[in-house]
This record gives structure tokens, sequence and C-alpha cells, in this order.
């Protein structure tokens, strides 16, 4: 199988699980894995921030942060295609009592005159605006990745207001792969980031979030609030080690097979792609005619997988699991099962 469905597939390669086997353990709540705490300070050190908190998944460290910065009945602004809103089961609201006031983006990315125009007044009619957060790269804008002058430029807007910025770096190592900008560069905008483990860089699970002692110590209370205090865990977390640390650069791998893959699709009659969107590992394009559940479902007959994420819009995400001979094949396969079913009309 071909699998294109997403990154998250990716499962540890040999050398992961020879780390993963021999990790030392403690008790993580207890503040007692050494490897918890090696990933954590690793971290910190890389993003360019005081403290890290290991946690299961990415929708934890998300969540946990609007609830490190807000109080029930605040407000957060957001892209309106943002993970954090669309992707996270209504959480918000259900587990931090705030409501999300939705900035509509260019495929994901908004800019500072933006968010100063949905900024509230200061009114007892209004809920307060609390905390600002950005989505880098952005999953429904077709992993595009949030310019960094952009950030700053609404971090200064943010400093002004007195509002916290928090980053959903899901996949943010795509982000400074791609463009070459480092890790601590990019965070340093933030008050918080969220980055994740378990995509691209093929740990078995777990995120982490990042930011000061003060907000990270709050973090933990939350953590354990919301269920995330896990015990022996350093064997997870030697997993998001041994890809931090080894199969990071081969991110640009995936995007080159991305970018080939859209190049290649663009040649391909009734379907529509820009292949200059493509800019990290995420390719989404449009069949004009064929409905896009019939192509994902008639590709997986023929051993690949993808998925339908629109009428007629395909997503398909590279990523270690797949090779670029493989990569190759994929595009034939939907230029035959396009012309068949054009052929199977006349």
């Amino acid at each position: 199988m071909i699998d294109l469905r997403s990154d998250t597939i990716t499962q540890p390669t040999a050398a992961m699980r020879e780390a993963i086997a021999t990790a030392a353990v403690g008790d993580d709540v207890f503040g007692d894995d050494p490897t918890v705490n090696a990933l954590e300070e690793y971290v910190a050190a890389l993003l360019g921030k005081e403290a890290a908190v290991f946690m299961p998944s990415g929708t934890m460290t998300n969540q946990i942060a609007l609830r490190v910065h807000t109080e029930p009945g605040d407000e957060v602004i957001l892209e309106s295609e943002a993970h954090i809103y669309y992707y996270e089961g209504g959480a918000p609201a259900a587990l931090s009592g705030v409501s999300c006031r939705l900035v509509k983006g260019d495929r994901g990315i908004f800019t500072a005159a933006d968010v100063r125009q949905v900024l509230r007044p200061i009114d007892s009619h209004f809920p307060k605006t609390k905390l600002v957060c950005l989505e880098n790269t952005h999953n429904r804008g077709g992993g595009r990745i949030f310019p960094l002058a952009e950030v700053e430029s609404i971090a200064q807007v943010c400093r002004e207001q007195d509002l916290p910025l928090h980053l959903d770096g899901a996949r943010f190592w795509n982000a400074c792969v791609a463009t070459g900008i480092s890790e601590a560069a990019y965070a340093k905008p933030f008050d918080t980031v969220s980055v994740c483990f378990s995509k691209g860089l093929g740990a078995p699970v777990g995120s982490a979030l990042a930011g000061s002692r003060e907000m990270m110590a709050r973090a933990r209370r939350f953590r354990k609030m919301f269920g995330g205090g896990m015990r022996q865990a350093g064997m997870m977390a030697a997993g998001a080690l041994y890809g931090l640390q080894y199969q990071l650069a081969r991110l640009s791998e995936d995007h080159a097979n991305a970018k080939n893959l859209a190049e290649n699709l663009s040649q391909i009659e009734g379907v529509e792609i820009s292949p200059e969107y493509v800019e990290t590992n995420l390719v989404v394009f449009h069949t004009l005619e064929l409905p896009a559940q019939i192509l994902v479902d008639r590709l997986r007959e023929k051993g690949v997988a993808m998925l339908a994420v629109g009428t007629h819009s395909v997503r398909a995400v590279t990523s270690l699991m797949v090779t670029q001979t493989q990569m190759e094949q994929v595009p034939k396969l939907v230029e035959e099962i396009i012309s068949t079913a054009k052929l199977s009309k006349i």
C-alpha cells in the first residue's frame, strides 16, 4: 500500500525502535523520567524557550495552551480553518470555555491588519480577546508556510494589545526545513509553541508545548487535569528524541516528493492543481468531473490511499513511509482512473 492519507501513519524505524526499547524510564508525573526530561530540555533549547512539557497529542498541547492563556468567557482569534477550531472536537468551548473569533485567511494565512480588524473594544457586551493563534504549516491551507515577516508583524500587534501569541506547530519542523529558518528564530515571536513528533519525524506518539517556565508550570497543572499525566513515558519520549536528532533533515525528501507529485498531477486532463502552492509535504488537488470520493475509492483498490477533503478535492501527504519510486506510480494510476471514468460515460 502506498499510504498518502497523512504523515501521521508513519511508523518507527528499526533504529528508533531500538532507542525506544532501551530508554531509561521513571515516573514522569513525579518528574523522575530521565528520557522525558532530556526530551523536554532538548525541545526547549531548540525552540529558544525556557521550558517544555511532553504530552500525548497535539490536540492536548494546543488545548492546554488555550487554557494556560485564557479564562472561561474569553475569546481567541484563529484563522477560519485552523486545526484548533476545525479538527479538535469543539475543545476550546468544552475545555476552556472560550469562544473563537475567526479570520478568513488566504490558504490559512492572515495578516496583522486582519488581527487589528477583529480586535474587540473594551465593553461589557463583548468577550475579552485574550489570545491569537497561528498555524505553521497550515493543514487545510495545503501545507502552506506562514511567512516569518508576517508572523513578526502579527506579534507586534499582539505586544501592543498585550495579547499572547500561540503557535500550532504540528508541522513546524516542515516549515523550518523548507525555509532554512532556524527553529529558535521561527519560534521567537510566540509565547507558546506546540510541536509534534508523530508526523514527519516518525515517532509513534507525542507532542510538546514550550514557553516560559511560569507558563509551563501552569501547563503541567492542566496536563494533569486533562488526563495527560503519564508515568513511564520515557519509551514514547525516546522515539520523539530520536526523530528530532536523526530524522529532521530528511523532511526535505518529503517536500521534494510532494512537489514532483504536484507537477505530474498538473499534466493530467481532469485534474486541477497549482504546483507552486505546494510548499511542503501536503498536496491538495481537485477533480474537475469525477467526485473525489470515487477517485479515492478506486485508488484504494489499486493500492494507493488518499483522503477526500471536499466534494471534488483530494489530499495526498508524503512521508518517510513512501519512496520516490512509489510516488512515480501515483499520477499514472490517477490518470488511468479518470480516463476510464470518462470513457464509461460515452
